[in-house]
């Protein structure tokens, strides 16, 4: 049995995108905490379970590389799951990211 590498290392994109959302979800829960903001911070820890399902959905099909790539445009599951849920995922986390942490664009020295 073969190792599809090139699959195992398309994993590394969507789950480092998911373990960043988790993060910044934890940073900002501290920051709300702190400012007593509401608890918009949630969004992230949904963005990076959106991703943790596309990359989930990757994984279950490491093997069929190129017989997905065929009739990827012909599975509207799959472009939901390869596609869809990561710019759902991105585009969320963009808007959370943006909302807690514009201030410190706004500060000027």
């Amino acid at each position: 049995m073969s190792v599809d590498w090139g699959g195992l290392f398309a994993l590394v994109g969507p789950v480092s995108v998911a373990v960043a959302l988790l993060v910044m979800g934890l940073l900002s829960r501290r920051l709300g905490s702190v400012m007593r903001t509401p608890r918009y911070y949630m969004g992230f820890y949904v963005a990076a379970g959106l991703m943790a399902v596309s990359a989930g959905a990757r994984l279950l099909n490491i093997g069929r590389g190129d017989a997905l790539a065929d009739h990827l445009d012909q599975d509207a599951l799959a472009v939901i799951l390869y596609v869809g849920l990561p710019s759902i995922a991105i585009t969320l986390g963009l808007i959370i990211a943006w909302r807690y942490w514009s201030w410190l664009l706004a500060e000027r020295g």
